[in-house]
C-alpha cells in the first residue's frame, strides 16, 4: 500500500489477489523499493523471485528468479531485501543462499 501524506487510506500498488505465484499475486513479500519513475520492486520471498510493477500497472513482471528455488545464479531462495545503486544495478539479499546477488536491470524494461 502507498500512503500519501494526510491520506486516510492507502493506495494499492501491488498484489492483493490472494497469496499465490501469479503475476497479480505475492507470497510472503519481504522487501520493497521504488525507483524515481514510481516503479515498485518487491522481494517476493515465498515465490523466490523479484517482481516489478511500473506505476499504474496492475499486473507485475518477474525480473529475477522464478526458476524454482535454488542456488544457481538465475535462482533465489527466500529473497528478503533489495536495493539499487546509482548505475541501476539491483542488489538482492538472497537469504536462503546466504548471499547478496547483483543484477543489471533495465529500469525501463
Amino acid at each position: 500500500m502507498k500512503w500519501v501524506e494526510g491520506a486516510k487510506q492507502g493506495i494499492l500498488v501491488a498484489g492483493d489477489q490472494g497469496q499465490g505465484n501469479g503475476l497479480t499475486q505475492l507470497s510472503c513479500p519481504k522487501g520493497v523499493v521504488v525507483d524515481q519513475l514510481g516503479t515498485v520492486y518487491v522481494a517476493d520471498a515465498g515465490n523466490d523471485r523479484i517482481m516489478r510493477w511500473p506505476k499504474g500497472v496492475t499486473k507485475g513482471s518477474v525480473i529475477v528468479g522464478a526458476n524454482a528455488e535454488g542456488g544457481q545464479s538465475n535462482q533465489l531462495n527466500g529473497p528478503i531485501g533489495l536495493s539499487f545503486d546509482r548505475h541501476s544495478n539491483l542488489y538482492v539479499v538472497d537469504n536462503g543462499n546466504h548471499r547478496v546477488q547483483k543484477f543489471n536491470i533495465d529500469p525501463n524494461g
